[in-house]
């Protein structure tokens, strides 16, 4: 991809206020959107997060209600929450160094150290903090999902206007280890979103961007 076409993706990204309700995103497409979230970077690279992907009409018609009456979530192709690991203990982290050793060919023995310093990192944190952390990380999978889709030529709208408690409720995690932090809607804008034909306003590059 040309710099210049990348930019054109990005420039043409909006967050969608009307999503066109009879286009789906077909699964090939959605498969590298999902992979895209996957792949998302993250602190040591615990991937402290669950991504819930809702395309079932019953439940994202349940979602306007408690999304600020926002429409976005039940007319999407596919809606994306985004919920965030509430806690982290040593089983979780010897999963993950377990899942290293077994994807690189590594032996565990060798990954003593880096698996005492992410124990060490993550028993520093009470549980506001842990939580704050990694919802930070979050918000990186966020990212990546939305440019990825871009590049595809597929829209979305990243939502903070929900109710998480509620969420939870009606995605079946509460009392589980994860929360709803954020939402995103994944779809294709219809021909009536006024939005779409407005000039995307951003400070000039000077002000936000500093060389050293």
């Amino acid at each position: 991809m040309h710099p210049d076409q990348l930019l054109d993706r990005l420039r043409w990204r909006y967050a969608v206020k009307t999503f066109d309700v009879t286009r789906k995103v077909d699964p090939l497409t959605w498969n590298a959107i999902e992979q895209s979230m996957v792949l998302a970077p993250s602190s040591f690279g615990l991937q402290p997060w669950k991504f819930l992907v809702i395309t079932t009409q019953e439940i994202k018609s349940k979602l306007p209600a408690i999304s600020w009456n926002q429409s976005q979530p039940m007319d999407c192709s596919h809606m994306v929450v985004l919920a965030v690991r509430k806690s982290m203990d040593e089983a979780y982290i010897d999963r993950y160094v377990e899942t290293i050793a077994n994807t690189r060919a590594v032996a565990i023995e060798n990954l003593k150290g880096y698996r005492a310093m992410m124990v060490g990192t993550v028993q520093k944190m009470d549980a506001d903090s842990l939580k704050i952390w990694n919802t930070r990380q979050v918000y990186i999978a966020l990212g990546q999902l939305m440019a990825a889709a871009a590049v595809l030529g597929v829209d979305t709208c990243p939502m903070e206007g929900i109710d998480s408690k509620a969420y939870d409720q009606v995605l079946g995690l509460t009392d589980t280890d994860f929360s709803a932090v954020v939402g995103c809607a994944v779809g294709y804008r219809d021909v009536s979103d006024k939005s779409a034909y407005a000039k995307k306003v951003r400070f000039a590059t000077e002000d936000v961007v500093e060389y050293l």
